[in-house]
């Protein structure tokens, strides 16, 4: 179901985080970013530790856990999309929130609510068997993250990947950036002389230009701070907001070629 993001050429992926600014808020935005032309979802979990991200998500995960935002309450929230949305969506977390949960319990239950995916950026290739092979057992794609250091391990990560690999494109945590200065085709190509999987880019792509160039040298782009970011200036009025510049964004990722 994540390749089928892909099937009609380069993907254009958004990330919010659940519960920020409120889950109906997220609901609204699922709708909306779905309107606009995004591909797949990426929906945050929020974690009160979230190693991989950058000070904007970070809030996003405070306001939406000093909201009560809870794992069943989001779950209970896809429920509610399912009934109205079929694009793909993936869960972005981190292992302690699904390890805490109980790991075989969090899949079974994201697979049957309808998600297609998890990510969990602070899973090392060495320890994501736990993870993965849970996740082939109830069909649910284990998104693996290759790094700009990654080089030897790039074939070796690519071998075993399900549904897309996430292209890492900066070292360093989520965010914006003025300027992407790694190799992102010769990663791309690592990857593809290994598997015949999609490449999304994301870490750093801020608007339709910089969207536009990473989908030309991969199948996607991924964009979530600058989304996040929008969340928060708006708060409860963000949804025409963020449909507006995912509508943008999607025309440059789709346009590329």
């Amino acid at each position: 179901m994540v390749e089928k993001a892909f099937k009609n050429g380069k993907a254009f992926i958004p990330f919010i985080t659940s519960g920020d600014p409120s889950l109906d808020i997220t609901e609204q935005l699922v709708y909306a970013m779905a309107e606009a032309g995004a591909d797949l979802i990426e929906l945050g979990i929020p974690f009160s530790d979230p190693t991989a991200e950058g000070p904007v998500i970070q809030e996003a995960n405070i306001r939406a856990l000093s909201g009560g935002v809870t794992t069943d309450s989001i779950f209970d929230m896809v429920r509610r999309i399912r009934k109205n949305c079929d694009i793909p969506m993936v869960f972005m977390t981190y292992a302690n929130v699904v390890f805490h949960y109980g790991t075989e319990k969090f899949i079974k239950i994201a697979a049957e609510i309808g998600m297609n995916g998890l990510i969990l950026p602070d899973v090392p290739y060495e320890e994501k068997d736990e993870f993965q092979s849970v996740c082939r057992k109830y069909g649910i794609d284990f998104i693996s993250l290759i790094a700009p250091t990654s080089h030897d391990r790039i074939r070796m990560i690519a071998r075993e990947a399900d549904g897309f690999v996430y292209c890492v494109s900066s070292l360093g945590v989520t965010g914006t950036r003025s300027r992407i200065t790694t190799d992102i085709g010769a990663m791309v190509r690592l990857v593809k002389e290994t598997k015949d999987i999609p490449c999304a880019v994301g870490f750093g792509i801020s608007d339709p230009q910089s969207a536009g160039d990473m989908a030309s040298k991969s199948d996607g782009a991924i964009v979530g701070s600058a989304i996040v970011k929008l969340c928060a200036k708006y708060g409860k009025d963000c949804v025409p907001e963020v449909k507006k510049f995912v509508a943008e964004m999607a025309q440059a990722v789709h346009q590329a070629k």
